[in-house]
This record gives structure tokens, C-alpha cells and sequence, in this order.
């Protein structure tokens, strides 16, 4: 705790009571003037009480109920904050934009503009520049693209807010987009890729794919990851287009962490209303943006490859195919957004080498039924994807490619285990207290706390607190569960697959198997006695 010094149980190996033996010092414990020793759940003799507020807990409340507070200025730009405690500060731009936009444009530029943010701006010579800038007050910052969303943040000590304040809006609105910075940034996204091809887990790659076979070439399918033929078509021109197409007030939340919330108003006036983007021309009408729904297609994606894998590293990756089986499933606004979400942890999953305990999900179906069930199955994980106009559920697995179809028949299995056969009360109850701590885990920290605020606000116009959200997970019943299940399997499976997919079944065999609830039609033999 800040200000208070608390002596350590131990000192140097030795124990306080062997410290003072040593020392020649003893605590006595003070008795009261009969003689006796105060036992501790009694209140000190001659002590005044607490004042009434605290007792009451008013006061108490008024200090730590987090209340978000949320205001939308006169150009549509809306800011939302919330208090806080500590010396630092998080603060940042939420952007209704990302790869789901890229429609008109070449695709994967949020993933190019996600390296080229807080480089040379109208201010600022360089990125270190800005670095040194952002030092003077301990800060940092940072820009992440997704599929629907672009953020800008940045921390640093409470007092440092009016110049993070300019930083963002100089990163945000002030960008120069030089050609020779532009030409660095698409190296270091290729590095990048070259990168994940490398990696044990391609999770990236294949939730692309996944998405591309979901919402085939229409906004949420379209490639977040730059695709690598892409990468020398971009040109300052093309990022400026999209920067002043998309980059409007209306779609941006400034959203802060352990700020005075007038203050953040005032401050935003002065760098995000007042201060116009580069690419603002008076009595100029900016074009619309796009305002495409998601259409849900379902379909197969391949990445077929006869060779594997390669890590140029002292340890070779292991031979593997990577399959992902996906069903459509709902927006954040929907009512059945909590079921899915419980679903999601209920079938949990991870790698076969996962170290055990219930915290890590060995409980969890994916776990019990499959990684412990199948020794050749490497990894098998489920996920769920929400969005404002639709979600998309999907289940991850990974093998060697001589036993692809047999995981194919597992992953399809499993999702109609969820309608065939009973979700007892135990597994639905360990899933929404696994949910409900991690949510209140992760809301301990205050980066979490503002993508959270600017997420929220960007979707809902509002933020629901973190005990709504705890409630509505705890509101979840059995019956829901079967019933969101039911929901998500009567639509179109969607197939993604990455590696040598000689063994793959094909897609009418999968869809097949969806319409004969989990059925394969000339099913291994292996599976002929499970």
C-alpha cells in the first residue's frame, strides 16, 4: 500500500521472533488494566468509533463504485472514462475501423497502418521524438488493429495527460505518411509474417482463414494479416483515403483510465475538436464510409502444403495439420451473447502438454473428451468471435496430416455431444465461475479496463459494469446452453485447414455429417465403438 511500510515476515532467512532473540528486543503485548489481553475481534477500549458514513458504507461506495461516465461532444467524437487509483494513467482513441473496412482497398492496410502509427507527424520529427517525449512521464504508447475495431493508446504518470493527449492526436490526426517510413513499415510487416510461419501455433493465420470460409470476400472474411502479394501496393495516397474515410469523429471514443473526467473533455477539445486532421480541406464532404452488414456464407478455405513447416531454430516443429471447424453465432448485443460465452469456456481446451490444475482447464470438455481421450491429438481449443452484426464460434484442433480426418470426425463430434447427449448442472456452474474469474482478473488491470470502456462505448453507446456482466454470466442456465447449441448448428459449417490436407474429408462429407447431427458417413472404424 503507498505510504505505508509493511515489515517483511522474514529478514535475511531469519524470522521476526529469531531477529529478536537475537537483537535483545521482545514485543510485549500490552495488557488492559485488569490484566487481561484484548482479543481481537473486540474494538480497543477508549478508542473513538468509525464516523457513521463509514459504517454505513456510503462513503465507501462513493470512492470505489467505478462508475463509467460517458459524454459525446459536438462533433459526434464521444469520450468515456472512469476512476481510478495509482500514479499512472491510461488513455486512448477507439476507432471504428480494421480489416473489415478494406473492401475498397487493398487488403490488410489497418495491419500496415497499425506499424506506421506514432511515426513522423506535423509535430514530431520521428518516432523517437515522440519517445522521448513520452519519457519525461514514464509513458508508452501503442497502436493494435482488428478485425473491427483500431486502437490507440498510451500510458504514463497522471500529471503527463496533457501531453499524451497531444501525442494521440498527432499519431491519430496529424500523421505525415512519408514514403521512406512507409517502405521501412512494409518490411517489418513482412518480417512479421515471415515470422508466423515459424511459429509452433499459426492460431493467427488459421482464424483468418476461418473468417475467410465464414463470411466469404465480405467484410469480416476479408484477411486481417497482410497477405504478402499485397504489400508493395500500398502508397501514402491509399492510406490517406482510408485515414480520412474512416478516421471520422463519429466512429472514434476517447476513452481513459484514472483521469478527471472534465479534464479528459477539456483536453479533447483542445487536441481532437479543436485541432483539425491533415487531411481535413474546408467544404471538402468526406466519402461515407462503408456500411456493409456481415453475410454469413459458410464454406471450406485450404492452405494446402506438402511440405512442413520449418524452424530454422535447434528445435525442429513437430510435423503437424491444422484444422478449424466454425458455425455462426451472434452479435455482443444479442441476448444469448452471455450463453455463448459460457459455451466457449465449457469447452475450453489448449495443448496436449498443458500443465494441469482446474485453473488451466482440465475440466473443461475439449480436455476430458478429446486431449485426454486421443494421445495423437496435439492441440484442441475452442474460441468465439463476436461482432456487432454477427459472432462466429469455432473449434481449433491440430495432428500429424496422416490422422486429419479422424480429428475432423472428433472436432464434429463434439460440437453434437452438446444436443445428443445431457450438459449436467457441475460443467455449466465450473464454467461460469471460471468465466466470472477470469473477467474480474482481467478487469484488475487498467490497460484491460480502457479497451474495455472504448470497446463498449464504440458498440453499445454505453458500458455495462462489471457486476451486470458478472450477473448476466451467473443468469445463464442449462437450458440456455442447449438451446444456443441447438442455434449454432443449424447454420452452415465453415472449414479451415493449413498443412498437408491429403487425408481432409471433403466439404459435402463435413456438411453431411452437420445435417446427420454428427454422423460421418463411412466413419473410421475407430469411431464405429465411441
Amino acid at each position: 500500500m503507498a505510504g505505508r511500510s509493511v515489515i517483511p515476515i522474514f529478514r535475511g532467512g531469519r524470522s521476526i521472533r529469531a531477529f529478536q532473540r537475537t537483537s535483545g528486543h521482545a514485543v510485549q503485548k500490552r495488557p488492559l488494566s485488569n490484566g487481561t489481553i484484548p482479543p481481537l475481534n473486540h474494538p480497543l477500549p477508549n478508542m473513538p468509533g468509525p464516523p457513521p458514513e463509514m459504517v454505513s458504507g456510503t462513503e465507501w461506495q462513493s470512492r470505489h463504485d467505478h462508475v463509467t461516465h460517458v459524454t459525446t461532444l459536438e462533433n459526434g467524437i464521444k469520450v468515456a472514462s472512469e476512476d481510478s487509483f495509482g500514479q499512472f494513467s491510461t488513455v486512448g482513441v477507439v476507432i471504428d475501423g480494421g480489416s473489415r473496412y478494406e473492401v475498397d482497398y487493398p487488403s490488410g492496410l489497418s495491419h500496415l497502418l497499425e506499424k506506421l502509427s506514432f511515426q513522423s507527424t506535423v509535430k514530431f520529427q520521428s518516432n523517437d521524438d515522440i519517445m522521448q517525449e513520452l519519457e519525461k512521464y514514464g509513458g508508452m504508447a501503442d497502436c493494435t488493429s482488428f478485425r473491427d475495431a483500431i486502437i490507440y493508446g498510451a500510458s504514463c504518470f497522471t500529471s503527463g495527460l496533457p501531453m499524451v493527449m497531444e501525442v494521440l492526436s498527432e499519431g491519430v490526426l496529424q500523421p505525415k505518411l512519408m514514403d521512406e517510413e512507409i517502405e521501412e513499415q512494409k518490411m517489418v510487416v513482412q518480417f512479421e509474417l515471415e515470422n508466423l510461419e515459424m511459429r509452433l501455433d499459426p492460431e493467427p493465420v488459421l482464424t483468418d482463414l476461418i473468417h475467410a470460409a465464414a463470411f466469404r470476400e465480405n467484410t469480416l472474411g476479408l484477411p486481417k494479416l497482410c497477405p504478402p502479394e499485397n504489400i508493395g501496393k500500398f502508397s501514402s495516397s491509399i492510406l490517406r483515403h482510408y485515414l480520412s474515410r474512416y478516421y471520422q469523429p463519429s466512429r472514434m471514443v476517447i476513452a481513459g483510465v484514472n483521469v478527471d473526467h472534465q479534464h479528459l473533455i477539456d483536453l479533447t477539445k483542445t487536441f481532437f475538436v479543436e485541432r483539425k486532421p491533415v487531411w481535413y480541406k474546408e467544404g471538402q464532404e468526406l466519402e461515407s464510409p462503408d456500411r456493409s452488414i456481415a453475410q454469413y456464407t459458410g464454406g471450406i478455405v485450404k492452405d494446402h502444403r506438402t511440405e512442413p513447416r520449418i524452424n530454422p531454430g535447434p528445435t525442429p516443429l513437430p510435423e503437424l495439420a491444422h484444422l478449424s471447424i466454425g458455425v455462426e453465432t451472434c452479435h455482443y448485443d444479442d441476448p444469448d451473447f452471455f450463453a455463448f460465452t459460457v459455451l466457449n469456456t465449457l469447452l475450453g481446451g489448449g495443448g496436449s502438454f498443458s500443465a494441469g490444475g482446474p485453473g488451466k482447464g482440465m475440466y473443461s470438455r475439449l480436455y476430458l473428451n478429446v486431449l485426454n481421450r486421443y494421445h495423437w491429438i496435439y492441440s484442441a481449443t475452442a474460441y468465439h468471435h463476436s461482432y456487432a452484426d454477427t459472432g462466429l464460434f469455432c473449434i481449433h484442433g491440430s495432428c500429424h496430416p496422416s490422422q486429419l480426418r479422424d480429428l475432423t470426425q472428433v472436432i464434429v463430434k463434439e460440437y453434437f455431444a452438446l444436443v445428443n447427449h445431457d450438459i449436467n448442472e457441475v460443467e455449466v456452474a465450473r464454467a461460469k465461475k471460471q468465466l466470472q474469474s477470469m473477467l474480474m482478473m482481467n478487469l484488475e488491470s487498467r490497460i484491460i479496463v480502457f479497451e474495455d470502456i472504448g470497446r463498449q462505448v464504440l458498440g453499445l453507446n454505453k458500458r455495462k459494469s462489471a457486476k451486470e456482466l458478472f450477473d448476466s454470466i451467473e443468469n445463464v442456465t442449462v437450458d440456455d446452453i442447449r438451446r444456443v447449441s441447438s442455434r449454432m448448428l443449424a447454420s452452415r459449417p465453415s472449414v479451415a485447414a493449413l498443412g498437408n490436407l491429403a487425408t481432409l474429408p471433403k466439404y459435402d462429407d463435413i456438411q453431411r455429417a452437420f445435417a446427420n447431427r454428427g454422423n460421418f458417413s463411412g466413419a473410421s472404424r475407430f469411431f464405429r465403438f465411441n
